[in-house]
């Protein structure tokens, strides 16, 4: 079952082509990695399928419905969530209350329910609580919720913005270099976490210059160039194809991927 897919998306920016034509169709249950040289659309395309920008051309299907034009907010309702390359935690509030803020598109009670201490609040509260802490557990941070988030270490904040999209409970998960600036041992806790996603019947979608990382997980790898895409293959196709080790990477990146495979 194709769970995500768009048809010759594109998008320009001052003239400039950002993405040019671009047609994914990931399937369910599938690691779909998007690779490719920095400038080369990455972010970009993910922004367009998760509802930030606006594609100029093409068309975007979540699980057989059209949401091309749809907010953020409500992708989310249709089960697409994302994290960023960048961390966006509140570094003051508990790493709990994190997880919770992610936990929104449940709620059904609003500000003036709290105003007038409706009897809903207090269930509604617990109720997002309790999905927060089994976002957390999933993420390894279930011993941390009660921890100013600013306080964890860099790897464990990658993983807390996981849990925040996970509260939401996705279908789709787009990640967003979640291995970015971390050490190997964190970013072996990555990528067991991504794999145990997959099991749980997660769709992940994941943007990632850790061609090790990519190599090891990935079902599918779609490689961008300049704003269009170059090839997709398996790991095995993608990293012995010519024109992606030229164009991305490499001798030495063909070697590092190709001992992910050994």
């Amino acid at each position: 079952m194709i769970v995500l897919q768009t048809d010759r998306l594109a998008i320009s920016f001052g003239g400039v082509r950002a993405i040019d034509g671009v047609s994914l169709s990931i399937a369910a249950g599938q690691v779909f990695s998007i690779i490719g040289p920095n400038g080369s659309g990455k972010t970009t395309l993910f922004n367009l399928v998760s509802g930030l920008y606006t594609p100029n051309a093409g068309s975007i299907e979540l699980a057989g419905e059209t949401v091309t034009h749809l907010a953020p907010d409500q992708l989310a309702r249709r089960g697409l969530s994302r994290t960023f390359q960048n961390l966006q935690i509140f570094s003051r509030m508990s790493v709990l209350e994190n997880v919770m803020v992610g936990r929104h598109r449940h709620e059904r009670t609003g500000i003036l329910a709290d105003l007038l201490h409706w009897p809903t609040v207090p269930r509604q509260n617990k109720a997002t609580r309790e999905a927060a802490l089994i976002a957390l557990d999933r993420v390894g941070l279930s011993d941390s919720a009660d921890r100013a988030a600013g306080s964890l270490a860099y790897g464990a904040l990658k993983r807390l913005e996981i849990a925040r999209a996970l509260a939401s409970e996705p279908k789709v998960l787009l990640l967003d270099e979640p291995a970015a600036g971390c050490n190997p041992v964190e970013t072996e806790d990555i990528d067991r976490l991504i794999r145990s996603l997959v099991v749980d019947g997660i769709t992940v979608v994941l943007v990632e210059h850790d061609m090790r990382l990519v190599m090891n997980i990935s079902d599918r790898v779609h490689v961008l160039q300049s704003g269009r895409t170059l090839t997709e293959g398996t790991p095995e196709e993608v990293r012995s194809n010519p024109a992606v080790i030229e164009a991305y990477l490499g001798v030495h990146g063909s070697q590092e991927a190709g001992r992910a495979l050994d």
